[in-house]
């Protein structure tokens, strides 16, 4: 499992409704692309629910890095967004956890995004496994957070560059559930053509 999301930070007077048309038009394209667990279509709004700005953030959990290779630069779709807005950062981080949660038959309306960098000291006791320490208790606040009731999907990833984990939850209500997150967003619309083939639990 590899996640992935760009951020397309939008002027502070951007008319959102120009992205709410976009994805109305053209989400359901990868409702059946295979290779990709799901894409979740999410927006930051500036002013609503503390955002800061007007941001297009996709996020991605795919099953296949062949087809998220195929998607970025193999004319798979990505072309679409360097054309409209430029060619944005790509944040892409290997996949560590995901739980299906209570709400998973339900459609999901917001998402809550927590990243984390690890201890300055992640090897106190000189064994070397402080980095698998720390993401182990990231793991298991993951699946306490996936019993919430709300909880569609939640995912743990880890960008091993920046030794940061990164938390991705969808909720089914728009009011998540998540008081440690850095970022909260509106959900568009979920693509979820290989979500039954996402692993239950940790990737290993």
């Amino acid at each position: 499992m590899y996640a992935k999301q760009y951020e397309i930070t939008l002027p502070a007077d951007y008319d959102m409704e120009i992205i709410r048309d976009r994805v109305a038009a053209g989400g359901h394209v990868l409702d059946d692309r295979a290779g990709l667990g799901l894409k979740a279509y999410v927006i930051r709004e500036r002013g609503v629910g503390g955002s800061p700005v007007n941001q297009y953030a996709p996020f991605y959990l795919w099953n296949d890095p062949g087809a998220m290779a195929a998607f970025l630069v193999g004319g798979g779709g990505f072309q679409n967004i360097v054309r409209d807005f430029g060619r944005p950062a790509v944040h892409h981080w290997t996949g560590i956890a995901h739980v299906a949660g209570p709400a998973r038959r339900a459609t999901p309306r917001a998402a809550s995004r927590r990243l984390t960098a690890a201890p300055p000291d992640s090897d106190a006791d000189g064994t070397g496994l402080g980095p698998a320490e720390w993401i182990a208790r990231e793991t298991a606040a993951l699946h306490t957070l996936a019993a919430h009731d709300g909880v569609h999907t939640a995912a743990l990833a880890l960008d091993p560059t920046h030794w940061q984990s990164m938390r991705f939850v969808l909720w089914a209500d728009t009011a998540a559930e998540d008081g440690t997150a850095t970022e909260h967003y509106e959900v568009l619309h979920l693509s979820s053509p290989g979500l039954a083939a996402l692993p239950d639990g940790t990737t290993w």
